[in-house]
């Protein structure tokens, strides 16, 4: 059976240099999707390295160099850090978001939409990929991610949004 899942989206600095956070979490919330904490931060090394190689295992997929290319992006600015709550949303938040790569995001998703640079030409020039933003791979990953960017006192979930049964699936009383 479907569940209501939590998952965590990074809007990126380069989300937030091009003043595109409003329109992004607006998509989210158009989508039905639940904002249970946001809040927008400066993380350090530490912070990434953790979310980085302790969660995502980045230096041991893609070597130091990558690794240390995305920390020079990811500490260039702030980033928007935000748990979204819906039906099996970490997989329909990385639908609506689109491909690691924007090459390869199809238009309509967030990475499609928003960018167009590709792994194949930053890669060798030593560049940053501006993809935007940082969304949770699977469950799992949610769940560490969330506790490591966010205190339990920092999560509201106690609230209802106004159109909660309607996105999620109105149950008929019997008369």
């Amino acid at each position: 059976m479907a569940e209501i899942e939590r998952t965590l989206v990074v809007l990126k600095p380069d989300t937030v240099k091009r003043g595109l956070v409003g329109e992004i979490v607006t998509r989210f919330e158009r989508a039905g999707l639940k904002i249970v904490a946001m809040k927008m931060v400066a993380p350090d090394e530490l912070h990434f390295h953790k979310h980085y190689e302790g969660i995502g295992n980045l230096i041991s997929r893609w070597g130091e160099d990558i690794f240390n290319v995305a920390l020079a992006q990811m500490t260039d600015a702030p980033v928007v850090a935000i748990v979204l709550e819906g039906v099996e949303a970490v997989h329909y938040v990385r639908k609506m978001v689109g491909t690691t790569d924007p090459k390869e995001s199809a238009p309509g998703t967030i990475r499609g939409d928003y960018t167009h640079v590709t792994r194949g030409y930053t890669n060798p020039i030593g560049a940053t990929l501006p993809n935007i933003l940082h969304a949770s791979g699977n469950l799992e990953e949610a769940t560490k991610e969330i506790e490591l960017w966010f205190e339990k006192s920092e999560i509201y979930d106690n609230y209802e949004t106004v159109n909660g049964a309607v996105v999620r699936g109105f149950v008929p009383t019997k008369k």
